[in-house]
């Protein structure tokens, strides 16, 4: 949209600044008091106001207030709106965007726009251009065309970042900000190389140290000096592949802190600051990238609109493993997206329960993108909650009764999060070896995690997805599903959990390589080893299924399986394979032992479903773990929120059939109008949702 179309009219320009003036003046008085005001959970969409006429602002925000929204992200794609040239800057229709905004008693979070560089950046400079590896530069017209490590990228950046914080930085109705959207695809041009090699000096300090680091022996790989290493993402020695994924993890935190200190600089503490992140994104290690960040958010999406509520609320707990404490949905589809081979449409209730999963996972926030069809560009048929003409769509009905049963809920989700006693340990180091080296071409590490997340989440109820590094004093139970890479460090760390009274479980391909993703010399576990009195022999890719069986049940492995040795009196095997392949027969498939009041076990098989469930049913009442709520049916996901004196239920009917559940405790229904009553029993209706609040007892 040109600057020209975005002022008013010379015959509206009275008129209008008139209107503004008020809606401003409102907006002030609604900010002053935007503080104490502003409800625990918020419902609300992407707004792209550069994209209509000034005039059709107030009947969007209307819509948006009827719908019981109360939050709008925008400008995160508006470069070009907010600098149309260089050093040239216009923010005087955002001016007018916020206090509508305010007016309609809504906030706003503001997206830097750096993701979409406007043309006369890209086409002055065109060594801010991101390189693919192949040698290829971008071009523009699109988005993430940029170079995360240019520095005259990063020095734009900052600048536009500078204006937007010191204009809006203490504006009353502005909440929060979005660095970037959905960072993720590095760049192959020459700084990025010297930046990289200058990255593995500091590292290593000499090529002779990263030489025997990487075993570049090997192939004749041994470098003379850094400037030789090359820069590739794929078929390379594993240890730089690992090292390359580690610089564009730094390098990509180095570009959100230089935005972040650029708002820091100008911006009210009580402004926070995100970035949102994709589903199992793993383009970089978002526990560094997250570290200068105030709260997490990704962008949930269920782009073939198969809604498979485990596969989601695993999603969520990783996000909440970022910062540890509660994050925002900053995106999420209204029925469909566009980007899919078939892009069907999630049915309403799926959209009910992806939103209410979201909440009882620890989100504050979900916001829907985008609000209303965009006439032209990329995106053009993906959902919205207004067509084309600026009317609702289907989506909008189900949106605005999503938001109206979060505002009645709110006061009592003020004040909680969720809080678990077992912990799953996710790591991008061992996710990124274990794809550079596959094996299996089906061992896929997230699918493996999904495989011990769902029994886990179905026993306990509650799951924390965290870091390697993360203190795990608190929890009763933590399991560390294929962490392959496993540095001397986090051993230590695992250690001190077990001797301190905690139960570690290890999934198979764990502790096999070090820091530099070079195998342990002792094996697997790797320094875990002596700790677990056993270790892994050999490992195999399966073609078929093995059988398998002891004291925790029957069942088969399927993908992988480790024949394992017990190596001392102490520990014990639980489980052994059956006639299979020869290697495998009779050997063992679970090793465990006691360690003063803790134990550590191995699972050196991936377990069919319902032996998993078996295994590790057994393991979670060992370590004194039971349901919040017992007797729940597959179908029923129950989370809880606890804080400020009081335990928040979201449960959810993700089945077709009606259950009826007994609560541990009467509890106080808050969405339906009877709520003064309190009841122990709940009738689920298929596809429902019921929150309930009660005392923390």
């Amino acid at each position: 949209m040109s600057i020209a179309r975005i002022g008013p009219k010379p015959w509206r320009a009275t008129a209008l600044a008139l209107r503004v003036a008020l809606g401003a003046a409102l907006g002030l008085l609604f900010g002053a008091a935007a503080d104490a005001a502003q409800p625990a959970l918020l419902v609300g969409t992407a707004w792209y106001p550069e994209q209509w006429p000034q005039s059709r602002w107030p009947k969007d925000l209307a819509l948006m207030r009827a719908a019981h929204l109360d939050v709008v992200r925008v400008g995160e794609f508006a470069w070009s709106t907010e600098e149309p040239r260089q050093g040239v800057y216009h923010f005087a229709w955002l001016d007018r965007a916020i206090a509508e905004a305010a007016a309609h008693h809504i906030y706003v979070v503001i997206g830097t726009p750096t993701a979409a560089p406007p043309a006369w950046l890209t086409s002055r400079y065109p060594e801010t251009l991101r390189v693919h590896q192949d040698g290829r530069r971008a071009q523009h017209g699109n988005r993430q065309q940029f170079s995360f490590s240019s520095p005259r990228y990063r020095e734009f950046a900052q600048q536009i970042v500078t204006r937007l914080a010191e204009r809006y930085g203490h504006n009353p109705d502005v909440i929060g900000w979005q660095v970037d959207n959905e960072m993720g695809p590095p760049s192959f041009d020459a700084e990025t190389r010297r930046q990289f090699h200058a990255w593995l000096k500091r590292k290593y300090g000499t090529v002779a140290n990263l030489n025997r680091h990487w075993t570049t022996a090997y192939w004749s790989e041994t470098y003379d000096h850094f400037s030789q290493v090359p820069m590739r993402a794929h078929d390379e020695n594993p240890a730089l592949l690992l090292d390359f994924k580690r610089f564009v993890t730094d390098t990509w935190a180095s570009y959100v802190e230089n935005q972040v200190a650029a708002i820091r600089a100008h911006a009210a503490p009580r402004q926070f600051i995100t970035t949102n992140t994709t589903h199992w994104g793993d383009q970089f290690d978002q526990y560094v990238v997250s570290r200068e960040l105030d709260m997490a958010s990704w962008d949930e999406y269920v782009p073939s609109g198969r809604y498979r509520w485990l596969h989601q609320a695993v999603q969520q707990d990783l996000v909440r493993g970022y910062k540890n404490e509660g994050f925002w949905v900053m995106e999420t589809q209204p029925a469909f997206v566009d980007w899919w081979p078939v892009n069907a449409a999630l049915p309403p209730y799926a959209m009910r329960e992806l939103a209410w999963q979201a909440v009882g996972h620890g989100a504050n926030a979900v916001l829907y993108w985008q609000w209303r069809s965009a006439l032209n560009g990329q995106e053009q048929y993906h959902g919205t909650l207004l067509g084309p003409d600026g009317t609702p769509v289907p989506a909008y009905g189900v949106v605005r009764r999503i938001a109206a049963q979060m505002a009645r809920a709110a006061p009592a989700i003020a004040g909680t999060s969720p809080h678990s006693a077992v912990a799953m340990l996710q790591s991008y180091d061992s996710r990124w070896a274990i794809g550079f080296q596959r094996q299996q071409k089906d061992f896929r590490v997230v699918k493996e995690f999904d495989a011990f997340y769902a029994p886990l989440e179905r026993f306990a109820q509650s799951v924390d997805v965290v870091s390697p590094e993360a203190p795990l004093a608190r929890y009763r139970l933590v399991v560390a599903p294929a962490l392959n890479v496993l540095s001397a460090a986090e051993a230590r760390h695992l250690a001190a959990y077990v001797r301190g009274g905690g139960h570690l479980v290890l999934g198979p391909r764990s502790g096999m390589k070090d820091a530099w993703d070079a195998l342990w010399p002792q094996r697997q576990p790797g320094p875990l080893t002596s700790l677990l009195g056993g270790r892994v022999q050999q490992y195999y890719a399966l073609e078929h299924p093995v059988p398998l069986s002891g004291v925790l049940g029957s069942g088969q492995a399927s993908i992988w399986a480790e024949a394992l040795s017990a190596r001392s009196p102490e520990t014990q095997v639980l489980m052994r394979y059956g006639k299979s392949n020869g290697w495998l027969d009779g050997k063992p498939a679970i090793l465990t032992r006691k360690v003063g009041k803790g134990s550590i076990t191995y699972i050196g098989a991936w377990l069919d479903p319902a032996l998993m469930q078996n295994v590790l049913d057994d393991f979670l009442r060992k370590a004194h773990i039971t349901p919040l709520i017992p007797g729940v049916s597959k179908n029923i996901e129950v989370c809880e929120r606890t804080g400020a004196g009081k335990r928040v239920w979201i449960l959810i009917n993700h089945g077709d059939h009606a259950q009826t559940l007994r609560l541990p405790s009467p509890a106080t229904p808050v969405l339906t109008a009877d709520a003064a009553g309190q009841s122990a029993t709940v009738m689920l209706a298929p596809h429902s949702i019921h929150v309930l609040e009660a005392p923390l007892q």
